[in-house]
């Protein structure tokens, strides 16, 4: 099946044009594709933002100035949010990454900001492993080296002329934000020193120095420079803010974005190192702000003369804003202008530093310009191919589409492709001149390499279209961006359910089901030969299985009943699932991300069900109603564990008998995503006053947690949340009760069952709660006062609520003995003896 991925659509908005008093005025057309294009050639300045994790960056100033002055702005985010929560689905660590990564780029397009990271591969050092509470933990963690020497080298490679990271270094503020403003500072000073990390240099890199380094300013009072960035743009017809609002709702796993008002607002910085004289009147004082102003740093009067006059026309660009058809040569001559400049400037004798500055400086000049002659050129190009996914040794065809859909003929147009090496193909397409509304395609035959590597989501992408074409004697040569993910994938991908197993040394099992799909991303029809490489001892049936497929995107699902040693030890094992077709083994997962707000992507990893197996016990006849958020696995981990759980639904909720449950228990944040749960709560809470058994795991404050009503008596979650969390997972716990039924039935817990955990220990803990609820574990992070209410549990009618903080999701999800044995427990209180 073919797939069409549109590369550029330009459209002409209708916007109205409002003030902030609210008085309509006349309605203007703006070209917005038009205008992000040509206003950056008001300014030579670039901006960096500096943050640990996708959502950090300060969006609405950065659309200030992105989009309102046209200032080259970017964000470097440390990792990709692997250790947060998702609030559109299951998919968690890596896979939440990728997610994340791919929404910070759909959010810096509408802020024009460009997004990178510091993190370069899955499992990178430099990972999210949850909530900190101190930069040395996360230096610890991320390597400290490495983590400074990419920083280093990403400020000498983008240059900016201003930093400011998203926070301060403050005891209140997350461990991974305190470490990235702690390095920020650090490297002021280290980018331009070329004694720190000197292979840089001889990489071809050079020192660079930082202008100004900004922090966000504590109050208005102590703030050094105050700026308005509430302002209506009519382009976009809404304020800086909005339009940051706007961006910040495409971080949808994090639930990012709200509605605000067009009113004033003012961001207030902090001034806190310079390397040029201020006076703090703007935030550009001491730098450079154009071409004009760059003239009066240059001391040769002929470069001084022509830095003005480029500046004047690139002025003039944008005084012809919005018209595509006189801005088209004018961009062109700019862009010649442009590139005989920065020959000139190369072989000037100018101060070193100066010299390395403007040629930067002008070398963006000429990107921009690029960017300008594209768009006011009005080709359309629209990319075909075979399909997104490819095979290695594949033969694929990709069309290119290209129109120009202005008045103005376009001279010497050529398509091509940019591929990885060894790629074959039939080279550049000259499509030649292209007549107002003429279109004409370039059909490109390419054939995948037999050893081509498969793909992985933080890569450059695999196929780039380029249009080149030439104006006022000047070829302008344009990467553009597929819409859509295309990947090489392997021919068949294997993937294992469950992916955890739990083996109950109390209760063997005798059969345990393990499912293999297969899936066929081979254009191909293929048989293959499925199996599975089991632990010494361990047996299945059938040994093997054979699976046959027609079509690409086909899919098979094969049982097979693994069996253990009936005296197997406690220990984790490791079962893999493989398939072999045409002598070639498969043995990679390939979880596919698909949403509507981001591109498709492709998590690869191995195809493996991990195991552990340890005592677990489960009361006899124990009836389990869960209430799923879509934010964890628990239920099935439970169920597969050989608990017997109902997934309650809606309606279930609604009018179904709860009473003929032992326990129900509610998924993290079940509130926020189970608008069912908040209307039915007084069902529930008649239950337990029946003599049901609830037990509700964390929420945060703004999950719909009715302080008052939510539970049986008053309790009220921490805020700000920032401190009412324990994040050492090793953090030592305390059981205040420990001859308690909570911690002897079914399991006798012991110190050790909280040996293990994985990333934190407990979230989101209650701030305030009535007496009636007892408390059963205290817990704290170091040299912290411990938090009391991990556990609460209280007596309401015949039944019992119970309330839990602690982060079993993780825990269960990572076959953590302690964590299955102390949540077992948790949910049997209900049962009897």
């Amino acid at each position: 099946m073919k797939k069409t991925f549109t590369l550029l659509i330009t459209v002409l908005l209708i916007l109205p044009t409002v003030s902030l008093s609210g008085f309509a005025q006349k309605k203007t057309e703006h070209d917005i594709d038009l205008w992000n294009a040509v206003k950056p050639l008001s300014t030579t300045v670039s901006f960096l933002n500096t943050g640990a994790h996708p959502d950090d960056e300060r969006s609405d100033f950065l659309a200030y100035l992105s989009r309102g002055l046209g200032v080259k702005t970017s964000s470097l985010i440390a990792n990709r949010g692997e250790g947060g929560q998702n609030e559109i689905g299951s998919e968690l660590d890596n896979a939440l990454g990728i997610i994340r990564s791919n929404e910070m780029k759909e959010a810096a397009k509408i802020t024009g900001v460009k997004a990178y990271h510091l993190s370069e591969t899955i499992s990178d050092s430099i990972y999210d492993f949850g909530f900190s509470k101190s930069p040395e933990e996360t230096l610890e963690k991320w390597g400290e080296e490495l983590t400074y020497e990419r920083l280093i080298r990403f400020i000498r490679t983008y240059q900016p002329d201003i930093v400011m990271p998203s926070f301060r270094d403050v005891n209140s503020q997350h461990g991974h934000h305190r470490t990235m403003t702690i390095l920020s500072e650090r490297a002021f000073t280290d980018a331009a020193d070329p004694n720190v990390f000197p292979e840089q240099l001889e990489e071809g890199l050079e020192p660079w120095q930082v202008k100004k380094l900004y922090l966000p300013a504590e109050s208005q009072e102590t703030a050094t420079l105050s700026i308005e960035i509430g302002d209506y743009d009519p382009v976009y017809d809404m304020t800086y803010p909005q339009l940051g609002e706007e961006s910040r709702y495409l971080h949808k796993s994090q639930g990012m974005g709200r509605d605000i008002p067009a009113e004033p607002k003012q961001t207030h910085l902090e001034l806190v190192d310079s390397a040029v004289t201020t006076q703090e009147n703007n935030l550009f004082e001491g730098i450079p702000y154009d071409l004009k102003e760059w003239a009066e740093v240059v001391s040769q009067p002929v470069l001084s003369n022509q830095l003005k006059k480029l500046q004047k026309k690139l002025d003039k660009i944008i005084k012809l804003y919005p018209n595509r058809t006189e801005i088209f040569p004018e961009s062109q001559q700019a862009l010649k202008e442009t590139q005989n400049l920065i020959k000139k400037v190369d072989k000037a004798k100018l101060a070193p530093d100066v010299k390395h500055d403007l040629l930067h400086k002008l070398e963006l000049k000429a990107e921009q310009l690029t960017e300008v002659s594209f768009v006011s050129s009005n080709l359309n190009v629209e990319t075909t191919i075979d399909s997104s996914v490819i095979t290695q040794g594949e033969k694929v065809q990709v069309t290119m589409t290209l129109s120009n859909e202005g008045d103005k003929k376009v001279n010497h147009v050529q398509a091509a492709l940019e591929l990885p090496e060894n790629w074959k193909y039939n080279g550049a397409v000259n499509v030649k001149h292209m007549k107002p509304g003429e279109t004409k395609t370039a059909v490109f035959h390419l054939e995948v390499p037999e050893d081509e590597a498969y793909y992985h989501p933080y890569d450059e992408p695999v196929i780039q279209p380029i249009v080149s074409f030439k104006e006022k004697g000047t070829e302008t040569a344009v990467p553009l961006e597929l819409d859509n993910t295309a990947a090489v994938l392997p021919e068949l991908a294997v993937s294992v359910d469950p992916e955890s197993i739990m083996v109950n040394t109390a209760d063997v099992k005798e059969n345990i089901p393990l499912k293999v799909r297969v899936k066929n991303y081979d254009i191909n029809s293929r048989d293959a030969e499925v199996a599975l490489k089991l632990p010494e001892g361990w047996t299945s049936e059938p040994n093997t299985t054979e699976v046959s497929f027609t079509e690409r995107f086909e899919e098979q699902e094969v049982t097979f009943t693994v069996s253990s040693p009936a005296d197997i030890e406690e220990g984790n094992f490791e079962i893999e699932a493989y398939a072999i077709s045409n002598g070639k083994t498969f043995d990679t997962t390939v979880q596919e991300i698909q949403y509507d707000h981001i591109n498709d992507e492709y998590f690869l990893y191995s195809s493996a069900a991990d195991g552990e197996a340890f005592e677990l016990l489960i009361p006899d006849n124990l009836k389990v109603g869960y209430i799923e958020s879509g934010f964890d696995n628990v239920a099935n981990h439970l169920i597969n564990a050989g608990f017997n759980i109902t997934k309650l639904t809606e309606e279930d909720l609604a009018s179904s008998d709860l009473s003929q449950f032992d326990t129900i228990v509610t998924g993290i944040r079940a509130n926020l995503s189970r608008p069912d749960l908040v209307e039915n709560n007084a069902r529930l809470l008649q239950y337990v006053e029946e003599g049901g058994h609830l037990v509700v795991q964390y929420h945060k404050p703004g999950d719909n947690w009715d302080v008052e009503a939510s539970a049986p008596y008053h309790l009220e979650i921490g805020s700000p949340s920032i401190e009412w969390r324990v994040t050492d997972e090793n953090a030592e716990v305390t059981m205040t009760q420990p001859e308690h039924k909570l911690f002897n039935y079914p399991n006798q817990i012991t110190d050790n069952d909280w040996d293990n955990w994985v990333q934190e220990r407990g979230l989101y803990f209650p701030m305030n709660w009535d007496d009636r609820y007892e408390t059963f574990v205290e817990m704290a992070d170091p040299d912290e006062e411990a938090f009391d209410g991990g556990i609460l549990l209280a007596d309401y009618g015949e039944g019992t609520y119970l309330y839990s903080s602690l982060v079993f999701y993780r825990q269960i999800d990572s076959q953590v003995p302690g964590g299955y044995r102390i949540f077992t427990n948790l949910i049997s209180y209900g049962a009897e003896e």
